[in-house]
């Protein structure tokens, strides 16, 4: 299930699925060690009139989102049969590694009635589903779920009591579904402990009078100690709930100010979803320096794996995209992860784990026989261009000469060797969308732009026989580019795959975009307009809502055969950051400006998928996608800038 809500603080990450039910629970790492498993929920229910009403049981209407430039969410459920409302507003404390919610329960019948609310908490600690614990603790009045060095607290209060039942059990083994049921007759066995594969629920009991409401605050706090989770828990009392929102709010409130783009020529809903895009990207990034693809853990994909992990691709364009926001605090820290993470040889692998470890992978070192570097190429290479974007913006010099000798210079080394001597361009592997091996537009033009941010690094620190040596291979690999992967009687850019590396006819966004974006070619170059104008057509064949497909003949999450593929969010801001390349004019940027609005239009609660249904606009793959919303975040602040350019030479 997509996440409607993701929230975060650098260290612990919480998602929230459309009903407002806790569904990822990610501590120490964001990315890592999901605590809650995918088939598990933190269900919500009111019981009243002798019934219960699960918040998931359909009855419910329910509007969840972002507080306006916050990491801050609104879950507002009404149920208009049992005549009750819940308005949460929550937070992951942006200090320390609390979640947090506040909760106002509504009674909107015309007579007082017993109301009781229930919270239920289902975990996996540590990934791993079997030897957790939970107990009841008298000594706190909280309910405590751990294994080993994960600790998990659960309290709450409402008109300064503690919760006033609650009960632990097992969950999916030897026939009980979870502890949850025993809440359906409204009362709890007070079962104090149990271990294995646990569950515990906790409940509130109030009489509320009619129209009248009742707020109760309910959190869960995590440490790796038993001690560090209850003075987490005392700090909530010595500080209040209501001054660990506000301070949260304020916090983002202040982070998201620092944002200078006017918006200008765009609907207020575009730019609520700038905002939201750029707080779930910062939600999505490690303290530790990874910035994860997806921390929707509902989503599988290939393998039976998720997204949960740091693709140095992917992170580096929303490192990018963080600077282009003037956010240098967070890029910085991706590039000191990404020189982590670098191997000795100079290239980085397939993907990571946020504590700098090695991520699963399907990319073989051994093909028909013959030993492989198992990596996207472009992967390594697109790390030095947006090192350099960091650079230009930032100006962190003493950082960039720290790094130069053992990365700059390493990487660039590594991409010059890794090449084909007799056409000059890059050996084999993988491309971007991790499925063809062999040689790529895409690829050939970020090693192209790389070695060119290794020549400016070079001549930026006055070393003059690498910055020939960089440019000259940057120039000869261009040349390679246009001779071998340039169909002129087609007017498009092809890739080289298969077994003999043959001609492969099927249009491809990257190949077109890789070119403009790293420099091969200007983007008003008339090759490239007429490339435009050819895959524009072609890759958004047959998708009624509009949007553009990876390439021809994808099949990824894709089941409809007159359409070329699904459109992707990525891919077609690709498409409109080229139009906005070539603008000359206001007049120009308005197809651009309706291409943004779009996105706004399939955007659910802020979030927005890796692609979606070519006739319906359904959500596809994970929600939300990283890469998704930080290419947002670029169009939106090419947009800005080129409006303000026209804007101010007529001035």
């Amino acid at each position: 299930m997509a996440r409607s809500i993701i929230l975060g603080n650098g260290k612990t990450l919480v998602g929230l699925d459309k009903f407002g039910q806790v569904r990822d629970f990610y501590f120490p790492y964001i990315g890592q060690e999901n605590h809650i498993g995918p088939n598990q929920m933190h269900k919500i229910g009111v019981f009243v009139d002798n019934k219960m009403h699960w918040i998931d049981n359909g009855e419910w209407q329910i509007d969840i989102n972002f507080e306006k430039n916050t990491m801050v969410s609104n879950v507002e459920a009404t149920n208009e049969r049992a005549k009750i409302s819940i308005k949460s507003t929550d937070i992951v404390y942006n200090e320390k590694n609390i979640f947090l919610r506040k909760v106002v329960l509504t009674n909107k019948d015309s007579r007082e009635r017993n109301i009781k609310i229930f919270f239920n908490q289902q975990f996996k600690i540590g990934d791993t589903n079997h030897a957790d614990t939970a107990y009841f603790s008298s000594d706190v009045k909280s309910i405590i779920h751990y294994k080993g060095r994960r600790v998990f607290l659960i309290g709450g209060f409402c008109d300064g009591k503690s919760f006033d039942d609650y009960s632990i059990g097992f969950s999916g083994i030897l026939g009980k579904e979870g502890t949850w049921k025993d809440a359906e007759d409204g009362f709890l066995s007070k079962n104090s402990i149990e271990h294995g594969v646990v569950d515990s629920v906790v409940r509130w009991e109030k009489d509320i009078s009619s129209g009248a409401s009742i707020t109760l605050y309910y959190w869960i706090v995590v440490g790796e100690t038993y001690k560090e989770s209850c003075e987490l828990s005392d700090y909530i009392f010595e500080k209040s709930p209501d001054h660990l929102v506000e301070s949260t709010r304020d916090f983002w409130h202040a982070w998201t100010g620092q944002i200078n783009v006017s918006f200008s020529g765009l609907s207020e809903k575009a730019k609520n979803l700038f905002y939201d895009s750029i707080l779930v990207m910062r939600a999505h990034s490690d303290d530790n320096g990874g910035i994860l693809a997806s921390a929707d853990s509902g989503n599988i994909q290939y393998g039976g794996d998720t997204y949960g992990y740091v693709w140095p691709r992917d992170a580096c364009f929303t490192a990018w995209s963080f600077d282009m926001a003037e956010f240098y605090d967070v890029s910085k820290r991706f590039y000191v992860f990404a020189n982590d993470i670098l191997t000795e040889q100079g290239f980085v692998l397939h993907k990571y784990q946020p504590d700098h470890s090695l991520g699963s992978s399907w990319h073989p070192w051994v093909k028909d026989g013959k030993s492989q570097l198992a990596i996207q190429e472009d992967e390594t290479a697109i790390l030095l261009v947006g090192l350099w974007e960091h650079y230009i913006r930032a100006k962190d010099l003493e950082f960039i000469e720290n790094l130069y000798n053992k990365f700059i210079k390493k990487v660039a080394d590594f991409l010059i060797s890794y090449k084909d001597p007799h056409s000059g361009l890059p050996l084999a592997s993988y491309d971007l969308w991790e499925e063809q091996y062999g040689v790529f537009p895409f690829t050939a033009s970020v090693v192209y732009g790389s070695l060119m941010a290794a020549y400016n690094f070079a001549k930026t620190l006055g070393k003059e026989e690498d910055s020939d040596k960089f440019y000259s291979e940057a120039g000869a690999l261009r040349k390679a580019v246009m001779k071998h992967l340039w169909d002129e009687d087609e007017k498009y850019f092809y890739k080289l795959t298969g077994n003999e590396l043959e001609k492969n006819i099927n249009l491809d966004a990257s190949s077109f975009y890789g070119i403009f974006r790293f420099g091969v070619l200007s983007a008003d170059d008339p090759r490239m307009k007429e490339a435009f104008k050819i895959l524009k057509d072609r890759l958004g064949r047959g998708i009624n809502i509009g949007g553009i497909a990876r390439y021809e003949g994808d099949t990824y999450y894709h089941n409809d055969s007159n359409s070329t593929g699904n459109p992707w969010f990525v891919t077609t801001l690709w498409f409109t950051q080229y139009k906005i390349a070539i603008a000359t004019s206001n007049e120009d940027l308005e197809e651009a400006a309706r291409d943004i609005e779009w996105v706004t239009k399939f955007a659910i609660s802020g979030m927005l998928s890796e692609q979606l249904d070519p006739n319906t606009g359904e959500p596809l793959s994970a929600m939300p996608l990283t890469w998704s919303h930080s290419e947002f975040v670029r169009t939106v602040i090419e947009y800005d800038k080129k409006k303000q350019s026209f804007n101010n030479s007529k001035n």
